[in-house]
């Protein structure tokens, strides 16, 4: 692993902890509103509006807190990449909102699209043991 000493160890868990820490508790703020969230994803055109948000909270949950416990690191950083790419593009479109809306929606596109790299820096890194993890992975 590209880390080899015991701080970049204990860094490299803290980032684990930090990283899957908040987008598990963003997938626990879809359980927490999920009529708002299904509103807002109709407006958006997203199909299944309800299910949807309740899939991407299960998604979230399950992605950060595999990321946070080194549990199937491949296949949690993959899924929240995906999502978050995804719903930057289809939640957070900024080039097709009114103008008072697009500075809120950029900088929630910025932020899944910033979350999406340090996703894919953790899915780069997945196939390699992780220190302090619980080891579990399906490749």
């Amino acid at each position: 692993m590209a880390v080899e000493t015991a701080a970049g160890e204990v860094a490299f868990l803290v980032a684990r902890l930090l990283f899957g820490g908040v987008i598990a508790f963003m997938g626990f703020n879809h359980f927490s509103g999920v009529e708002g969230m299904a509103g807002y994803a109709e407006a958006k055109g997203i199909p299944a509006p309800t299910f949807s948000v309740v899939a991407s909270g299960v998604i979230l949950v399950l992605g950060g807190l595999g990321l946070a416990l080194g549990a199937a690191p491949v296949l949690a950083a993959g899924a929240v990449a995906t999502f978050l790419l995804v719903s930057a593009v289809t939640m957070h479109d900024f080039w097709a909102v009114p103008d008072e809306q697009t500075q809120d929606q950029l900088t929630q596109f910025l932020k899944n699209v910033a979350l999406a790299g340090g996703a894919l820096a953790f899915l780069a890194l997945g196939g390699q043991a992780w220190p302090y993890a619980v080891g579990v992975g399906l490749f």
